[in-house]
């Protein structure tokens, strides 16, 4: 979620400025504060894409491959190249402001543009879809959203031609047992929301770190690994556990006294670097330290001080559950249905962005302890809503949540051109919670009865 300085309100900052001390890096998160008529949303999901004659997953190279889909939407559609090296990696629309690019095992990503409001977003994920599918029938290409790949091994998963992938790759298999899963067979929809104020940023924070694993249980729809169930319903939440304790988490320290920007940062400073960018290349700094790298001390590049913008490209490599880089990225979600892809900006933008929603829903998670927060994130992928905290089941608190979201939105009044408001795009999940069955669940039941066994149905019956 990209914009400049003009429609944020603050002057923009130099990436190529060279710095030697924390004050800068403090000051480039706090440029993030904006006005509340400057706040926007922007919506980033990854798919699945599979060859629709044998279900195997697409190779980069080659008639029938992802570098032909990019190809196809470029010419098609207008978009712009991303290169590295010869390698096409993604598209980028200057204009608008969104981007397509790569995860590592060639999940599609959308990374939308900064929108006004819940409508846009929902056209933005309709068009894009519309665009993927239109070039990927003529292709034999077929897309996913879930949260896993269901069907194949880490070996059979093609590896995308990104530098920094190649480093992330090496150092994860020091760091957890997961971690190349994560980065391969994993998918997620997210949210990147505003802050006005330091202040702000720190109870939308607290807030949003807290109901995370809720959010997580709405969302569930990673049931299977390799043709068959894994015994939970969020695996991809459940792979981020034994990933890299360095990097993820529910970040106790948010929630301590004092908690703002110079705090992140010095937890930022002591995460582990994964690279650094310069002229065109990645070079590998896997397990290095950015507090070295103000010295001038990084083993990786002797003598050299950082910029700004491998200060940005370090916020980028940690993983928590929320992440603070100039907004606030919510991240605890699988992928899923189109509908759950507008559903997933809704939920939050409801919660977060209005004054009364923000202090009801931080009435709910205040009085929890950062163990209640943590079995929470433990038990929520597999048990999802049905896991408890504080004495009460996610299930009753998501209902509670939606409820205080659906308020949140109908107040804020954007009616699309159907004249309804923001709120109906959160129908699909009071569904789920009426229900009390997640969209993991409902897979598991058809591939215990209507699909006998055989998870291949799932591209069948779920591709966009």
């Amino acid at each position: 979620m990209n914009r400049s300085s003009a429609e944020t309100g603050h002057p923009a900052l130099d990436s190529s400025e060279i710095i030697t001390g924390r004050e800068p890096l403090i000051a480039w998160l706090e440029a993030g504060c904006k006005p509340r008529q400057a706040w926007r949303i922007g919506t980033e999901h990854e798919k699945f894409p599979f060859l629709t004659d044998t279900l195997a997953p697409v190779p980069y190279e080659g008639p029938h491959s992802i570098r032909a889909l990019l190809e196809g939407l470029r010419e098609r559609y207008g978009w712009q190249p991303i290169m590295e090296g010869e390698a096409l990696i993604g598209l980028k629309d200057e204009k608008g402001g969104s981007s397509i690019t790569l995860e590592p095992g060639g999940q599609f990503e959308l990374s939308g543009a900064a929108l006004e409001n819940l409508h846009q977003t929902c056209e933005e994920v309709h068009d894009h879809l519309a665009q993927v599918r239109a070039v990927g029938d003529r292709l034999g290409i077929g897309f996913l959203g879930i949260g896993f790949s269901p069907l194949w091994s880490l070996d059979e998963t093609p590896v995308m031609p990104k530098g920094r992938y190649r480093i992330m790759r090496a150092y994860m298999a020091r760091t957890g047992r997961l971690g190349r899963d994560m980065m391969f067979r994993s998918a997620t929809v997210q949210v990147n929301l505003d802050f006005s104020s330091e202040a702000d940023m720190v109870k939308k924070f607290r807030v949003s770190l807290a109901l995370q694993p809720v959010a997580t249980a709405l969302f569930a729809n990673s049931p299977f690994t390799e043709g068959r169930p894994n015994g939970y319903l969020s695996w991809r939440s459940a792979i981020w556990l034994d990933t890299d304790p360095d990097r993820t988490g529910m970040l106790p320290f948010v929630f301590e006294d004092g908690f703002g920007f110079e705090r992140y940062v010095d937890y930022a400073l002591d995460v582990p670097m994964y690279f650094v960018y310069r002229d065109g290349r990645y070079i590998d700094a896997a397990g290095q330290s950015f507090r070295d790298f103000l010295r001038g001390e990084l083993p990786a590049l002797p003598g050299e001080l950082p910029t700004l913008k491998d200060w940005e490209d370090h916020l980028s490599t940690i993983f928590p559950e929320v992440r603070l880089k100039r907004f606030l990225e919510m991240r605890g979600a699988d992928s899923g249905p189109w509908r759950t892809l507008c559903a997933l900006p809704a939920l939050w933008t409801g919660l977060l962005y209005d004054d009364t929603a923000l202090d009801a829903a931080w009435d709910i998670v205040k009085g929890w302890t950062a163990e209640d927060r943590q079995k929470l994130r433990m038990n929520v992928p597999k048990q999802a809503l049905k896991a408890r905290v504080a004495g009460r089941s996610v299930r009753e608190i998501a209902r509670e949540v939606l409820a205080i979201a659906r308020d949140s939105l109908k107040r804020r009044n954007h009616v699309g051109c159907k004249g309804q408001d923001e709120s109906r795009f959160l129908d699909v999940l009071d569904e789920i919670v009426e229900s009390g069955r997640t969209h993991a669940e409902e897979l598991l039941a058809l591939y215990e009865g209507r699909w006998n066994r055989d998870i291949r149905h799932v591209f069948r019956d779920f591709a966009y």
